[in-house]
């Protein structure tokens, strides 16, 4: 069977009600309204982090975010350590079998070259390395407090570009496209379209803006902001379709975390005002391990292999990609798969051979933990988003009844509470342990 290309759309800050898919009446997105009709949209998928690097780290190694050496946000500073080397990603695996790799967009996973991209499988990258830019200058400014200087962050492999004016998710777009008509018939590609949209700063061209004249100020920057996206999405779509590849290319979107709460959104962090981004009826937001912080919305589209026109509720995380991927591909463990990995094949549930099997997800962020187990999620120490902890720090819901996790039901069941704690904190001593000796 032929091997098919893969693109992965990567959001930044995206929560799960920011899509028409999953229910934004603010929100225009027909081109992935679109994908997700004629695809595979689910509707219990996590990321594995509740910020972006260790997301990232978990995407692209299918291991949880300490095991891969990144458990939380890396540093824009240029020369600052990152995805440790020793770790084998989705790229280098493809490439190894026969793919041409490409990134264009956003890094955060190391600042530096000896950590950036091309040391870890892309053999193309146009984009930046920090957290954050902006989308005109392509400047990071973001760490001053901690006596970082401003610094310009745009990279053309390992060499420093300049592209000053022009708007950051059309560039990323642009150069998505470029490569797409540029693609051999005869050599599959693996191509990760990382947005940094709709992440701060909140900046959009005005022909975005003025297709929102109906929302509030800080709604409207937003909605561009997705719109630019969606327009970017469907750009590359088309640019498949020209080539004749659209019915053997994997297709994924996603996001990394939730929608965010901090002050440079234009908000001052106060309950009543609404934030930038919808984490739709889920509690908390980026930086939080209750599902609004974590639970994404996910697109999965592969026109000749996976029938589409469906929805999933299986449970699915993002180190889930990795094998998944790597079967569609026809790569096999002696093929240079990664051993460790701890994501599970989503293929035998995808192709109608098997429902997903009963398993349970972890996720650890600073002092937060957290597990689900079916209808079950119990989260520790919990907090909204960088700075509000939660009512309780014990909170233990039903999903299938509370889906939005307002009601605790730790009183109610002791014994669940306390067979769920004690296996995410022997999950945690564990990885914290393996993550000593990466």
């Amino acid at each position: 069977m032929k091997r098919p290309n893969v693109i992965i759309f990567y959001c930044d800050d995206l929560g799960y009600g920011d899509l028409g898919c999953y229910g934004s009446e603010a929100m225009k997105t027909p081109h992935l309204d679109r994908l997700a009709a004629e695809g595979i949209r689910f509707t219990n998928w996590y990321s594995n982090s509740p910020v972006c690097s260790p997301s990232r780290a978990a995407l692209l190694t299918g291991r949880y975010p300490a095991r891969a050496g990144v458990s939380h946000i890396l540093g824009g500073k240029r020369g600052t350590a990152g995805l440790p080397l020793g770790q084998t990603t989705l790229a280098q695996t493809l490439k190894a079998n026969g793919y041409r790799t490409a990134l264009f967009g956003k890094w955060h996973l190391g600042a530096s070259a000896e950590y950036g991209p091309n040391a870890h499988g892309f053999e193309e990258f146009y984009g930046f390395r920090a957290g954050c830019i902006d989308y005109y200058s392509h400047i990071f400014y973001w760490e001053q407090g901690r006596g970082v200087n401003p610094v310009h962050d745009l990279w053309h492999n390992e060499t420093e570009v300049w592209d000053n004016g022009r708007y950051m998710t059309e560039l990323i777009t642009e150069k998505s496209v470029e490569y797409i008509e540029e693609a051999r018939e005869e050599q599959p590609f693996f191509l990760y379209v990382a947005y940094n949209a709709p992440h701060y700063p909140m900046h959009a061209p005005k022909r975005y803006v003025d297709r929102f004249p109906d929302l509030p100020p800080d709604r409207r920057i937003m909605a561009a902001m997705i719109a630019a996206v969606d327009d970017g999405v469907g750009e590359i779509v088309e640019a498949l379709k020209r080539k004749g590849m659209y019915e053997d290319t994997v297709i994924f979107f996603s996001s990394d975390n939730g929608p965010s709460t901090e002050a440079r959104n234009w908000l001052d962090g106060t309950e009543d005002l609404y934030y930038g981004g919808s984490a739709g009826l889920f509690r908390g937001h980026k930086a939080s391990l209750f599902d609004g912080g974590i639970r994404e919305p996910a697109i999965l589209s592969y026109p000749a292999g996976l029938q589409g026109g469906r929805v999933s509720g299986e449970l699915c995380a993002m180190m889930d990609l990795y094998p998944t991927l790597l079967e569609l591909a026809g790569i096999g463990e002696g093929e240079g798969a990664a051993a460790g990995c701890d994501g599970a094949s989503l293929c035998p549930m995808l192709q109608g051979a098997a429902p997903m099997p009963e398993r349970r997800l972890y996720w650890e962020y600073g002092d937060q933990l957290a597990v689900r187990e079916g209808k079950w999620k119990l989260v520790l120490n919990g907090k909204l988003d960088f700075s509000r902890a939660a009512a309780d720090p014990v909170h233990l819901s039903d999903l299938e009844h509370d889906p939005g996790e307002r009601i605790n039901l730790a009183g109610q069941y002791p014994d669940i509470v306390q067979q769920l704690e004690t296996d995410v904190r022997r999950w945690y001593a564990a990885i914290r342990e393996e993550a000593q000796h990466l």
